[in-house]
């Protein structure tokens, strides 16, 4: 007996429950991707690079910041935001990291906590893609403890010394302006500090066998003397930096439910065309079996996705449940990858298919902005009330 094929891709029907809105913002996403990304991309993993130029290209298409309001900025809903982010991560995990650092970490640092003027000055360029942003958090000694950041920050006269390093920056080298916290005596400030500034510099870090189509740097500060203008006034605390990770992990749920979405993609295509046996290997039960969970996990993962959306669209997204989608997300992402490469067999090795590289790339999205681990913990100190931190 056959059956008519289902959509694997959206087994769930999520598509009719979006608004003809975000569908278009979506599809335009998507074509975006398709046409623009994906001929190039396996090459550019391989290269180790991202074309600069498809910054003023994602400018244009209305992707950067365009969750925020004004300023240049697109001004849609945290779900219209969301299934981009999964389009782009579809595409790559590095694409989907440039666009989540550069609107939700540092554009939405300067949007919420940032002056007018410092608004004006910036964010409209950074919509555009004329201006590239970075996010200076992580240390090489402070990772899941932002606490103990040793950066630091002290007054003389009107200005502020800036000392210390950050690490893993992703546009760390391309940007054109940093948003680096440091420690002060009067608690963690954010400050602005452009390139070219004298004593900053940036430094690219090679040899990454994940997230190679991005940029990540090392940022050194010595000495580095920045006007009062260049603080962020309304940050006085770690509350500025993680309210911005929280936005960027937001993104990274539907992110990981893009790169699982593609691998699986990949598995149903082969599945269906490669014989073995006499027959398409998508006809045995054991390979079946397998892409039966790869499309419950990918549909799963969507649909807490959007269930998130709705509820960051209503103002009642709470930062714990962030931390179950991203931990969930990420990790029915990564087995999905882990299966659908079984499922190519040695193919699954090459970027001549995209399976290892979403693979790869996601041993970094399950470390970063939050491990999987720390996201454990905030979401049984939710549970229990008990801090497992301390």
């Amino acid at each position: 007996m056959t059956t008519s094929a289902a959509a694997p891709l959206d087994f769930l029907s999520v598509d009719h429950v979006l608004s003809d809105e975000e569908r278009d913002i979506r599809d335009t996403v998507r074509a975006f991707v398709r046409d623009r990304v994906l001929p190039g991309i396996g090459d550019w993993f391989d290269q180790g690079r991202l074309p600069r130029e498809l910054v003023g290209e994602l400018g244009r298409l209305g992707v950067l910041g365009m969750h925020l309001e004004g300023y240049g900025c697109a001004g849609t809903s945290a779900t219209a935001y969301g299934l981009a982010c999964l389009e782009l991560e579809a595409g790559d995990s590095g694409l989907r990291s440039l666009v989540s650092v550069q609107g939700s970490l540092a554009m939405f640092a300067i949007h919420r906590w940032g002056s007018e003027e410092q608004k004006h000055q910036w964010l409209p360029r950074m919509a555009a893609g004329e201006a590239i942003g970075c996010f200076g958090l992580t240390e090489p000694d402070s990772g899941s403890d932002p606490g103990s950041m040793r950066t630091y920050a002290r007054r003389d006269g009107d200005d502020w010394i800036l000392s210390g390093r950050k690490m893993w920056i992703t546009n760390g080298s391309t940007a054109d302006v940093a948003v680096v916290w440091a420690r002060t005596e009067e608690g963690v400030r954010g400050f602005l500090v452009p390139k070219g500034t004298k004593g900053f510099s940036a430094h690219d870090i090679h040899k990454k066998l994940s997230l190679r189509a991005s940029t990540t740097s090392e940022l050194v500060l010595d000495e580095v003397r920045l006007p009062s203008s260049a603080t962020l006034p309304g940050a006085t605390s770690l509350r500025g930096p993680l309210s911005c990770l929280n936005e960027a992990r937001f993104g990274i749920v539907w992110g990981a439910a893009g790169a699982a979405r593609a691998c699986l993609a990949a598995a149903v295509d082969y599945g269906t065309t490669r014989t073995q046996f006499g027959k398409p290997i998508g006809g045995f039960q054991i390979q079946q079996q397998k892409l039966a969970r790869m499309a419950l996990e990918v549909n799963r993962a969507t649909l807490l996705a959007l269930h998130l959306g709705r509820l960051k669209d209503a103002g009642r997204l709470r930062p714990e449940q962030v931390s179950m989608g991203k931990l969930g997300n990420v990790d029915a992402a990564l087995d999905v990858a882990r299966t659908a490469r079984q499922v190519l067999g040695a193919n699954g090795i090459t970027l001549e298919y995209p399976v290892m590289r979403h693979m790869a790339n996601l041993e970094s999205v399950v470390t970063y902005e939050g491990t999987a681990d720390v996201h454990a913990l905030v979401i049984g100190s939710a549970l229990t009330g008990i801090d497992a931190f301390r």
